[in-house]
């Protein structure tokens, strides 16, 4: 029997962007019955929106199998689970004069349109710790992505004391106890990137190949992709655009064109986006476009949802989840 919030949209998402979400999750859903797998993309803010609260869920119960973050996403899941009570929200953010700005700024709250994320109790409690485990992967001439360096932090339990919500609401505590596959192009545009470049300035740290590059984070994706599509087909689900959805689609054609072996390309594409289609603009890019690059098929399902991915991708996960 569904949940309540799952037998809503099938009674009342009829038409419109209300129907290509119960269209895609009802296809997401089918995919991972006929022994699909699904790589999810997380652009914006997702995680200050407090995604965990559904996200952790999906991986806990094997509906997520890989993901594909920017450097913001991976690290302010972090940043809420263990300044959660310091955040403050705006809900007058449109109406802020930039005096207004400046005084939060003053008071070390960094603003995401109506949240801010306080400096010191986020950042700089991470910041400490983060940079152990770099300096002591640097004295051991260890080399890591950035997620699994989080993944230490996590499982050497230095954080817990700052806990401030339920870590059950964390995706990144999720993912770490399943040991997922995440991809982070682009680490460097992020607070941690910029900590790890800053500590190499000041001398604290002294090697910038600690951290593993995008560069690697390919080869390996690629690596991942290959094992995996022989015996699984695998989706594609993007939130938002960027770089998290625009660097792992492209392993596909990467594999076929670039190293010149045959594998499939992606089973299942569904974005949420509110970018305007248009022309030049990969994340307002319509799905069929990308059958010219290689990496759909004409028989590929295929869906878009114009919408704000703050409000759809919690209802599409509560649909999947049978809530």
């Amino acid at each position: 029997m569904p949940g309540p919030i799952k037998q809503f949209i099938q009674e009342h998402f009829r038409h419109f962007n209300a129907a290509a979400l119960q269209d895609s999750a009802f296809a997401y859903q089918e995919h991972l019955n006929n022994n699909g797998k699904m790589l999810v993309t997380l652009a914006g803010a997702m995680s200050s929106a407090e995604l965990g609260r559904s996200l952790s869920e999906m991986i806990r119960q094997d509906k997520v199998h890989a993901i594909s973050c920017t450097g913001a996403n991976l690290e302010e899941d972090i940043y809420n689970l263990i300044a959660h009570e310091f955040y403050e929200r705006i809900p007058n953010y449109r109406d802020l004069t930039p005096e207004q700005e400046d005084a939060l700024l003053k008071r070390h709250l960094n603003r995401v349109t109506d949240t801010c994320i306080p400096e010191e109790e986020a950042m700089r409690r991470l910041e400490h710790p983060a940079l152990e485990v770099w300096q002591k992967a640097e004295k051991e001439k260890r080399r890591s992505f950035p997620h699994e360096f989080l993944y230490e932090l996590i499982h050497s339990k230095v954080l817990e004391p700052y806990y401030q919500i339920d870590p059950k609401n964390s995706w990144l505590i999720a993912a770490c106890e399943k040991n997922l596959p995440i991809v982070v192009p682009g680490w460097e545009d992020s607070t941690l990137g910029n900590m790890f470049a800053g500590n190499i300035i000041k001398g604290k740290l002294k090697n910038t190949q600690t951290i593993r590059s995008g560069i690697e984070y390919m080869i390996e994706f690629a690596n991942w992709y290959e094992e995996l599509s022989k015996k699984h087909p695998i989706g594609f689900f993007q939130i938002g655009g960027g770089i998290a959805g625009d660097f792992p689609i492209c392993v596909v054609p990467m594999i076929t064109q670039d190293i010149g072996k045959e594998v499939p390309v992606w089973a299942y594409f569904c974005q949420i986006s509110d970018s305007t289609t248009s022309y030049g603009s990969y994340s307002g890019a319509v799905p069929n476009e990308k059958i010219t690059w290689g990496k759909l098929a004409i028989d590929t399902p295929k869906y878009i949802i114009e919408s704000d991915a703050t409000i759809v991708a919690p209802l599409f996960f509560a649909y999947i989840l049978d809530w």
